[in-house]
């Protein structure tokens, strides 16, 4: 009974006594800064940890996380020194996104746990260096690789955007193409310029590197064929005509079509006219490309007659094919109408050097007589350096008279120029009294001459 009573007040006191509460966890602060650094160096991490009342805590464990495709990831676990402080490092990314950092302090019995705030290291630029190389010359309608480099002036690889650039010699450049350098920071461009050209390359700075401009660098486009040489004491036509442009197929590319429009607009009044023997259905025009004196390949047009167009291609065919060149080859009606040929001024075309075919009109030094190019059938070559014999005189120049050519003038039917036109169906009517001047012959092998003309010559 005794002991019952002593159990019964034990138990009773114990319900008396205070129940102890819970111990109150002091706040703390964990702070981090990170150095710039370059990319593919170390940035160095400094974390704090102190409590609210700027207290350091001393051999506190702390975690350096590191933001990575959405999750955090442990860098490094750090540990406080008597200052609450402790030192770290990590390697920076190109890519910014990936150098983010936080510092994790998990707390303890006695410490509430607390993290710093997402700190991205700033990257510093290396410098950049873009260049740009390649040949200095190309063949013309052949094309050349230009190899673009982008890389730090350490040699470290850039991949990234580079903007290619060219321009003409005098013009201004325009932006060509936007290219992307490889892990190797290089790529390659293949260009096929048909002139001169300089090329430049620019890339814009990115977050680890600065942007740079390469130097300037020229490709001279020299032609496929040598120029054509003349004598240095040898006249230089009296005008002055464009270049023909660039032939942009391969071959002689010879296209015979109907008259279109807007061209036979401009040929009337000027190479054709009413009370011609030939009209717009009957003629044709012919585009070819042909070897020019400057040794390129250009794209020229006649106007011919439809009957003879057969001959006409064969002959534009046989001279490409053979090298043969031709100074210029624009229609007639570029010159304008002369009063005194009753058509198309055949006097400037000649003074230009300039290959020509229809023109209705009369016979240079025959007022009234028509000229056999009325038809389309005639062939006008070279006529500079192969000059005609008129009444008046020599035209375009006397120069060439006596003198010949082995690719632009011909004085007798063994040069090449003339055994082709002849194996294309064309005569060399007048012979050296008109060495520029070609008929195409009928299927018979005869030459339609219509008109009035003296045995010496009819241009």
């Amino acid at each position: 009974m005794h002991r019952l009573v002593v159990g019964v007040l034990v138990a009773l006191g114990s319900l008396l006594l205070p129940v102890p509460s819970a111990v109150a966890l002091t706040a703390t602060t964990t702070t981090l800064a990170a150095s710039s650094a370059y990319a593919g160096e170390h940035s160095t991490l400094e974390i704090d940890l102190a409590t609210g009342d700027g207290t350091e805590l001393q051999d506190a464990p702390v975690t350096v996380e590191r933001l990575l495709g959405g999750s955090w990831t442990t860098v490094a676990t750090l540990t406080t020194d008597a200052e609450g402080h402790a030192t770290g490092s990590a390697w920076l990314s190109r890519n910014p996104d990936r150098n983010v950092f936080r510092a994790r302090y998990a707390g303890d019995a006695t410490h509430d746990p607390s993290r710093s705030g997402d700190v991205t290291a700033r990257l510093l630029r290396r410098s950049g260096r873009v260049t740009l190389g390649g040949p200095d010359r190309i063949v013309d309608e052949s094309s050349v690789r230009l190899t673009t480099r982008w890389q730090t002036t350490e040699g470290e690889p850039v991949a990234g955007r580079v903007m290619v650039y060219r321009r003409v010699p005098g013009g201004a450049w325009a932006r060509v193409r936007t290219v992307g350098t490889g892990a190797d920071g290089v790529v390659a461009l293949r260009i096929k310029p048909r002139v001169d050209t300089i090329w430049t390359a620019r890339a814009r700075p990115l977050t680890w590197v600065t942007g740079d401009r390469s130097g300037d660098h020229a490709v001279d486009n020299v032609p496929r064929m040598a120029p054509v040489r003349l004598p240095a004491a040898a006249p230089r036509p009296r005008i002055s005509l464009p270049a023909q442009s660039r032939a942009r197929r391969s071959g002689p590319h010879v296209v015979v079509s109907r008259i279109p429009d807007r061209m036979w607009r401009h040929m009337v009044g000027r190479s054709w006219h009413r009370g011609c023997p030939v009209g717009r259905s009957g003629l044709r025009l012919v585009r070819a490309n042909y070897w020019a004196y400057d040794g390129y390949r250009r794209r020229g047009e006649l106007v011919v007659s439809a009957g003879a167009a057969t001959q006409f291609v064969r002959a534009l065919r046989a001279q490409h094919r053979l090298r043969l060149p031709v100074r210029s080859m624009y229609r007639v009606d570029r010159f304008g109408w002369s009063d005194r040929l009753r058509g198309a001024d055949d006097y400037e075309s000649m003074a230009a050097g300039n290959t020509s075919a229809f023109n209705c009109r009369s016979v240079v030094g025959r007022p009234g007589v028509r000229s056999p190019h009325s038809y389309g059938r005639s062939f006008d070559i070279n006529p500079w350096e192969n000059p005609y014999r008129s009444r008046d005189g020599w035209v375009p120049n006397t120069w060439w008279v006596s003198r010949s050519h082995d690719q632009v003038a011909w004085r007798n039917r063994s040069h090449l120029r003339v055994r082709m036109m002849a194996d294309a169906g064309f005569a060399w009517t007048y012979g050296v009294n008109d060495a520029h001047h070609f008929d195409a012959r009928t299927s018979s092998g005869r030459v339609l001459l219509r008109g009035t003309c003296d045995a010496v010559a009819c241009d």
